[in-house]
């Protein structure tokens, strides 16, 4: 009895407290049936002409289709959705499934509706069922499903037509899946699916666009092989540029004079390519020959063109030339796009023209282009290299965040690197903590500009504190700013923590490179040791680490001060016999030793070669030859 009335109770309590239940069991299969069913048909339009019932008709239908979208949405798909199906008087066709698969419903919904369509008698799935489920399954992401689809429509023998395998080969390079898309090809293909230049053109425009294009030619051949299968300009641009990136830019530029010879015309992308590959050769004339070639067949210059033309007049030197083409492509009304505007207020940043780069800049609204990270980036780093006020770049950066554009690492990077080098240490101290207080992760670039800033500053300790919150945030850190920190250490007169230092950098699993290099040998001249700043330079060049004018500059130095001008002069003539020349610093290092050492003619000669190679005296070299004579003087005085 107690039993029976707590299971009694048991029972009304789950069905009290779980109304939507109570509700749905109570419902009968034909209240559900009735939700699909059409009222029936009214007096007045049983007297409607054949044409009107047929749109009736097809209205009704319309009807009966969004009422099973709706159950479909409701109770997913299940036994209610199946009866629907039958009360609506649904035949299950290659037509319905595709209907189906196209309702806006979750996408576990479709594929078992998909499973659910298979078993069904006197249906078999083809290939346009399965493209349409592999088509929504890459649309949603879900590439290991679509995958596992592909596989079953090629294991169930599935006609797959050269249409639907260049569909498929752009879905599996979309998914990053190239390996399994090459399998595939060459699987259909052995079922005797003929492929067409179409089809070969999703393969090829793949392999580019996964950076596969040493697979490319490959497959062109084999293409050319086919006997019915002919490249055609699509082929050719994506071969070309596959040549063009590779570096074997002579393959590039005969495909582009067999594509004239078969009767193709190259279109803008074609001309582009070679347009950057003539002038990444130096070729300028034959790159601006082949502007006025592409002109003369009505082939428009695109935005890219003018892209890839501004960019190589500017490399060539030619920077009026190639800001005269952007001025006279936005008079003639052709609409620049952000990255072309990017590259042309860099050329000009470059090239000093700080107030056209600021015309460029502020004339963007009149273009109907907005400016974006890349843009602002760009045109505070122009400031900066033009020695603007600091405080202008600071304006143009806080602009930036008022317009919504949110900086990046690198926005971060240039701000603190241009404070540091126009003394504004604590401003760039502070947006390093902005930049951490934003969550960027920490930028090495930055700490390395704030460490060099300090160390000239000879606040040692400081840049040393920032050394350390950026190896145990990153764990280690790039040999640039260890070389940075080692010349700190050795500056101070902290050798043997400058050597621990460069010593770290191959635990770490890096290579020391040049600037960790000449960085340990200046604190070892500094210390005096000669022989072990030498030594270093050689087993420097032993692990195939190139020593720069730098480093000879620093043993040369050393020489210079405390090895006697001997030794010096052996160095320096040994440098001019070298692949590594004398510059500036040079000359001027060994004539102060040659007028401290008194030694005059051998200065003058030195002078006199200087001048003939175009290097100037410098401060010290002048106060050197005027200590020198100042001696002299005094000596003859006495």
């Amino acid at each position: 009895m107690i039993k029976m009335t707590v299971k009694s109770i048991a029972s009304r309590r789950s069905i009290s407290t779980m109304p939507f239940l109570s509700d749905r069991i109570k419902q009968t299969e034909n209240e559900i049936v009735q939700m699909f069913r059409l009222s029936a048909p009214r007096e007045d339009t049983r007297n409607l002409g054949a044409n009107q019932r047929t749109l009736r008709k097809g209205s009704a239908s319309r009807v009966l289709d969004e009422r099973f979208i709706r159950i479909l949405k409701i109770f997913k798909w299940g036994p209610d959705a199946e009866k629907a199906l039958e009360v609506l008087k649904l035949r299950v066709d290659h037509r319905l499934v595709r209907e189906v698969l196209n309702i806006d419903v979750d996408i576990n919904v479709k594929m078992q509706f998909f499973k659910w369509a298979g078993k069904r008698r006197h249906f078999e799935h083809d290939a346009t069922t399965y493209m349409a489920l592999i088509c929504c399954l890459s649309d949603c992401g879900s590439y290991g499903d679509m995958w596992k689809m592909i596989q079953e429509m090629v294991r169930m023998s599935v006609v797959i037509d050269p249409k639907d395998l260049s569909e498929i080969v752009r879905l599996l390079g979309k998914a990053k899946m190239v390996n399994k898309a090459l399998s595939l090809f060459y699987q259909v293909k052995g079922r005797k699916c003929k492929p067409t230049a179409s089809t070969y053109n999703s393969v090829i425009l793949m392999l580019m666009k996964e950076n596969h294009a040493d697979k490319v030619f490959d497959l062109y051949n084999e293409m050319c092989n086919e006997g019915n299968c002919f490249p055609d300009t699509v082929t050719y641009s994506a071969l070309m540029s596959a040549f063009a990136k590779l570096g074997h830019d002579n393959h590039a530029i005969r495909l582009f004079d067999e594509m004239k010879e078969n009767g193709f015309h190259p279109n803008a992308k074609i001309y582009t390519t070679l347009l950057g590959i003539h002038f990444k050769a130096g070729r300028i004339e034959k790159a601006l020959t082949l502007v006025a070639e592409m002109k003369d067949k009505g082939c428009g210059p695109t935005v890219y063109t003018y892209t890839e033309l501004i960019r190589g007049l500017a490399k060539a030197g030619k920077i009026e030339e190639a800001y005269g083409i952007y001025v006279d492509m936005v008079k003639q009304g052709f609409k620049p796009d952000v990255v072309l505007i990017n590259n042309v207020i860099n050329i000009l940043g470059r090239a000093g023209r700080l107030v056209d780069a600021k015309k460029v800049f502020e004339e963007m609204k009149l273009v109907n282009c907005e400016p974006n990270v890349v843009t602002y980036n760009t045109m505070i780093k122009a400031l900066f290299d033009s020695k603007s006020s600091s405080y202008e770049a600071f304006l143009l950066f806080e602009k930036m965040k008022a317009s919504g554009i949110v900086p990046s690492s690198f926005t971060y990077s240039i701000m603190i690197d241009g404070f540091c080098k126009t003394n504004r240490v604590e401003k760039a101290l502070l947006l390093l903590e902005e930049m951490d207080e934003k969550g960027f992760p920490p930028c090495p670039a930055a700490y390395c500009s704030l460490i060099n800033s300090l160390g000239k500053a000879k606040r040692y300790e400081a840049a040393n504190e920032l050394f350390q919150e950026l190896r145990e945030n990153c764990g280690s850190s790039s040999s640039r700013v260890y070389a940075v920190m080692i010349r700190n250490f050795g500056k101070c007169g902290r050798l043997d923590e400058a050597i621990d230092l460069f010593e770290e950098i191959k635990k770490t699993g890096s290579v020391p490179d040049v600037y960790a290099y000449n960085a340990l040998m200046s604190g070892m001249v500094r210390e005096g040791l000669i022989d072990k700043a030498y030594s270093l330079m050689r087993e420097m060049e032993e692990n195939g680490c190139a020593a720069d004018v730098n480093s000879h500059n620093i043993i040369l130095n050393g020489l210079a001060k405390s090895g006697g001008p001997q030794r010096a002069m052996v160095m320096f003539e040994k440098m001019k016999r070298s692949k590594i020349k004398p510059d500036g610093v040079s000359y001027n290092t060994l004539l102060g030793c040659l007028s401290h050492a008194g030694l005059f003619e051998e200065a003058a000669r030195l002078m006199g070669e200087m001048k003939s190679l175009g290097f100037e005296y410098d401060a010290i070299t002048y106060s050197s030859i005027l200590d020198a004579v100042g001696k002299i003087d005094e000596d003859d005085a006495h």
